[in-house]
């Protein structure tokens, strides 16, 4: 006899659904998605990262990897691949064959080598399926995981027949600045390379505040990087998911900004943050200068050092060096830098460790310091956040180094240099009331032949801003560290959002038809 109680019958319903979908869920082959990384090491290691939660989370997940070579990739990239694997057995990295470039064209470099590519990442796929259709018990190809660089290879994913999804390994904010100044470029008809050095604020449903168009990330400004960058933002638009590596308490703003309908959908899935970053530098040869810098900090007292490091592509000529020597010594603050030696003109390559950086320092300086601070090459960035000793950080604003610098609650004094960094700083400056300004529109890439130099006292005064912030920006940055930690347990919104994506990934994809 069929039940008169409406709710004991949408009770059987619900039910009933819920069973098919676990029976369906079952019987589901397993999937794999092709990752596809920028050759740089801060976007390979958000990749990873990224990687290895969505196989925490479902077993029946596989990645695969492949791998882009270029003169912004270390040795480092390997060694953190042999470590993943050995900590995973459903990833593999395979690493596509080298190409040559012009190296005349060093604004070219991401587009030109994605695009040398194109055939090597659709020749390992081809090989991928058909290891799947071999082998029954071998993953299904269910999608490929883009950098924002590699947004061309929809093409390769589309002639698969899978759905391509942007990893955005940037701030929320930056992935909305590119779509409204790709829609004012497209739609308005508004040339964004003319708000370079003008005066122009822009009002934009990513950000809250009107927000200075000179300091728009240098791809929407230059006139020769823009034509190469539009086509790639346009192509976010064809995704059937953008990741970001950001969390919903920290950019609520912008997040709630791609909800229009307007855009593919939009995840929050981070922080995402290697924790446990040295341990892929024990085979690097780095594993005595990474335990000679925290027994230097060790002796440190709590919060008294402000640590300076300007990411994996900072460094500065000798004249602002000497600058910042100068501003760090009339600080008085105990300090710890990583000081880089620029790569030689017109190469494109990443910085590295000086052999003798008393060459490019202010006579003295090293002895008149040795007992407050400490000059380093490479640097142990997570380890050294989370020092309790730290109690500042001058920083470039690289996305993932502002996200550390939140989770481990270290108040930051900013210092962009290039990318994206300028809006990076603007956010946590204006929009949050996290850090202090040290020069928000300072540009590292434009100076070439005509260096701009920040003076010793300015330095000087951001480095105590940022030693001696206000009670508001550090009550603010604790809140918003404690959150990050949230969003990333179970129950809490980056966790909730990358449930939300991995049905998408699984169920949704299956009815995807490979040839």
């Amino acid at each position: 006899m069929q039940s008169s109680n409406p709710d004991v019958s949408h009770s059987h319903k619900k039910s009933s659904i819920v069973c098919k979908l676990i029976e369906a869920s079952c019987k589901m082959k397993n999937a794999e998605l092709v990752f596809i990384p920028a050759p740089i090491i801060g976007h390979f290691a958000s990749a990873v990262e990224v990687a290895k939660l969505l196989l925490e989370r479902d077993k029946r997940l596989s990645i695969t990897f492949l791998v882009m070579k270029s003169s912004l990739s270390t040795k480092i990239a390997r060694s953190y691949n042999d470590s993943v694997i050995a900590a995973c057995g459903r990833i593999r990295f395979i690493h596509l064959p080298e190409v040559e470039l012009d190296p005349n064209l060093p604004s070219r470099f991401f587009i030109s080598l994605i695009e040398a590519q194109k055939a090597h990442v659709k020749e390992e796929v081809s090989k991928l399926v058909m290891e799947s259709e071999s082998s029954p018990d071998s993953p299904r190809l269910a999608g490929f995981v883009l950098d924002m660089f590699s947004a061309s290879i929809i093409d390769v994913a589309n002639e698969f027949g899978v759905p391509s999804y942007i990893f955005f390994t940037s701030a929320a904010a930056f992935l909305g600045t590119t779509l409204y100044i790709q829609a004012l470029h497209d739609e308005q008809k508004v040339d964004p390379t003319e708000f370079k050095n003008s005066d122009v604020e822009l009002v934009m449903p990513c950000l809250a505040s009107p927000f200075p168009a000179k300091v728009l990330p240098s791809s929407l400004l230059g006139k020769d990087l823009l034509p190469l960058f539009l086509p790639l933002i346009r192509r976010f638009r064809e995704a059937k998911g953008i990741m970001v590596n950001t969390f919903y308490e920290l950019e609520s703003h912008a997040i709630n900004s791609f909800s229009d309908g307007n855009y593919p959908p939009v995840y929050p899935v981070g922080p995402l943050l290697n924790l446990n970053g040295h341990e892929h530098d024990v085979v690097s040869d780095r594993k005595d200068i990474h335990r000679d810098i925290m027994q230097w900090l060790d002796h440190q007292p709590s919060s008294s050092v402000v640590y300076l490091c300007f990411g994996s592509m900072g460094s500065f000529g000798v004249e602002q060096v000497k600058e910042i020597a100068c501003g760090l010594e009339q600080s008085g603050h105990r300090f710890l830098w990583s000081l880089r030696q620029p790569p030689p003109n017109g190469k494109m390559e990443a910085p590295s460790d000086y052999v003798n950086p008393a060459e490019v320092l202010p006579e003295g300086f090293l002895d008149r310091t040795s007992e407050i601070g400490k000059i380093i090459g490479w640097a142990p960035q997570v380890d050294i956040l989370a020092h309790p000793s730290i109690g500042g950080f001058v920083s470039h604003c690289g996305w993932n180094s502002t996200l550390e610098s939140i989770w481990f609650d270290v108040p930051m004094a900013t210092w962009p240099m290039h990318a994206e960094q300028q809006l990076n700083a603007f956010q946590v400056v204006v929009e949050l009331g996290l850090a202090v300004e040290i020069k928000m529109d300072y540009r590292r890439e434009f100076l070439i032949g005509n260096e701009i130099i920040l003076g010793a006292k300015e330095i000087e005064r951001g480095i105590r801003g940022g030693m001696e912030p206000d009670c508001h920006k550090l009550r603010r940055l604790k809140e918003l560290s404690e959150k990050s930690r949230k969003a990333m347990m179970e129950g809490g919104s980056s966790f909730s959002s990358l449930s939300r994506l991995i049905e998408d990934m699984i169920i949704a994809g299956d009815d995807v038809h490979v040839p």
